[in-house]
């Protein structure tokens, strides 16, 4: 691997711009279909946009906060030295793999990849288990840099701190690069979208592309009439499960009667009451029109719908 850029200094927008150059550790699940939280239909998206998107929220900014107590922590627990790569790395023989590591371990051909995990994900991390989208990230890690293995160390909050290695494993990272391959060369160079993938990440992404309709405007959608059946079958699949698990809530309701909580096996149940105001914008808008029209916020969004036309 070669260094591509350094990070020292780096402004965020220019950090961003430099990773649309390739696929990165974190693009590797998604393109995978691996990644519970993006698609490849997104990864796509940004690669072949010239927007910058300095996106931020709560629990990224703890991960970065934190990911210098998480390396302090993995020092402490196993001993080894890391230091800092200060740079994205690039596969000399596949130049679209690039790479940020978290932290290389001093003296080892090896990795750090540092976690925060919120209580609610603890159940991914049992067992010593690793979520798959993690796995595949530090195999492209491996992938890029030829090292050996990778650590993860995950901090859980107010829960455990966990500390898991990955072997490079040769098989798979073969197929990766295929897969990584395929993608930038057939998708991204050649601005060809990838199959959608059924996911929520990517029905928003196809509602910010398309977000305008033309009401005179018809295609004639050829070859869809089997995938259309298909999704009649599935809608009344969903309806009778839908029902079916109505009817189990119902009898443990019953069960309840009164009471707020109930217990059997590994399992917890409650049914309490919850308060909530919610403001009466009908009402509001017949006695305040002025300020109902100065604070209502318009919104706009295509509805999709599927109807069978009568014969």
């Amino acid at each position: 691997m070669k260094r591509l850029a350094s990070t020292i200094g780096l402004e965020k927008a220019e950090w961003l711009r430099c990773r649309k150059n390739g696929i990165t550790g974190t693009d590797a699940g998604a393109i995978c279909g691996m990644n519970p939280y993006i698609s490849s239909f997104q990864v796509y998206q940004d690669k072949i946009s010239e927007d910058i998107e300095e996106y931020d929220n709560e629990a990224m900014r703890q991960g970065r906060d934190m990911e210098e107590y998480v390396a302090s922590r993995f020092e402490e627990e196993t001993g080894l030295k890391v230091r800092r790569a200060n740079a994205i790395y690039q596969n000399e023989r596949f130049p679209f793999m690039l790479a940020d590591f978290d932290r290389l371990i001093t003296g080892q051909k090896a990795g750090l990849e540092c976690k925060t995990v919120s209580p609610y994900s603890a159940d991914k991390w049992s067992d010593e288990d690793i979520p798959v989208h993690y796995q595949m990230q530090c195999q492209h890690y491996m992938a890029v840099s030829g090292y050996e293995c990778w650590y993860i160390a995950a901090l859980i909050f107010g829960r455990d701190f966990i500390i898991r290695r990955i072997d490079r494993d040769e098989e798979l990272i073969q197929n990766l690069i295929t897969v990584e391959e395929r993608f930038w060369n057939e998708n991204v160079l050649k601005h060809v979208m990838p199959d959608p993938d059924g996911t929520k990440n990517c029905s928003e992404q196809i509602a910010k592309l398309y977000y305008r309709s033309d009401k005179d405007k018809t295609v004639q959608l050829l070859g869809y009439d089997n995938a259309l059946k298909r999704r009649d079958e599935l809608v009344a699949l969903i309806d009778k499960l839908e029902q079916e698990k109505a009817y189990i809530d119902q009898k443990i309701q019953m069960e309840l009667q009164d009471a707020g909580y109930g217990t059997v096996g590994d399992y917890r149940v409650s049914w309490l009451n919850t308060v909530s105001k919610r403001l009466d914008t009908k009402l509001f808008k017949a006695e305040n029109p002025e300020m109902y029209d100065k604070y209502a916020k318009e919104s706009s969004c295509r509805r999709f719908l599927v109807k069978r036309i009568a014969a």
